[in-house]
């Protein structure tokens, strides 16, 4: 094959390339490769777009989060794609991020720690350093408001006690879900995490504020200090 030559997907059966299968099937029929390879549009003189589709998401471990914390020269790296559709997959990775955070943000009511970890994931995630927050319900769990309380380094993070109460009593809040981040992926709660948690139960069973749990948020998992009967 002359090197100067993309390879593409049109001596594929129609059934089989991956725009023809979506208007077909659907796009729940679709693998993350082919999603991404009609993105892309084409491959290279070694690749068609579905194989370097495979590729680039074997190099992110198959996982659209890994994947979606690719920069713009992290994907022009890869022979066929250029700045455009470099910045085409990125678009649309982050729309991606931002419906998940409008259908987080439609959840008035927190009814378990799922629903929690969905309206602090948006927050938190792709961070390099900690960050603690929390958020403020009334007596039926509706949520009041979400406030930062703090930044910390890669491993550690101050949460100020006061500051915490004082937001909760400003807002009439009834109750508090805490949360913090791990950048390192890990959700197991530190010695630190558990003092500080165990402080603010305290502290809330004196201003009548319960604290309903407390999230750690990793890459796409969490950990719930009340789903562990440690709250």
């Amino acid at each position: 094959m002359n090197q100067n030559t993309t390879k593409t997907i049109k001596n594929w059966a129609l059934a089989e390339r991956p725009r023809e299968k979506m208007l077909a099937k659907g796009r729940e029929a679709l693998t993350d490769a082919e999603l991404l390879a009609i993105l892309i549009g084409s491959g290279n003189s070694d690749e068609t777009a579905v194989d370097l589709s495979r590729r680039i998401l074997k190099d992110a471990g198959d996982n659209l989060i890994k994947l979606s914390q690719l920069s713009i020269g992290d994907l022009t790296n890869y022979k066929g794609i250029g700045q455009a559709k470099a910045v085409t997959v990125a678009a649309a990775l982050e729309l991606g991020r931002r419906r998940r955070y409008a259908e987080a943000a439609q959840q008035t009511r927190i009814r378990n720690s799922r629903d929690a970890f969905e309206y602090f994931y948006m927050h938190t995630q792709n961070l390099d350093h900690e960050q603690f927050w929390i958020l403020l319900l009334n007596p039926v769990n509706k949520v009041i408001k979400l406030a930062k309380i703090g930044d910390g380094g890669l491993h550690s993070i101050e949460a100020d006690p006061k500051r915490i109460f004082k937001i909760a009593l400003e807002n009439n809040a009834s109750a508090l879900m805490l949360c913090h981040n791990h950048p390192s992926g890990s959700v197991e709660p530190s010695n630190a995490d558990l003092t500080l948690t165990r402080n603010l139960i305290k502290g809330g069973e004196i201003l009548d504020i319960k604290i309903l749990d407390h999230i750690v948020v990793g890459i796409n998992n969490y950990f719930s200090f009340a789903d562990s009967g440690l709250i």
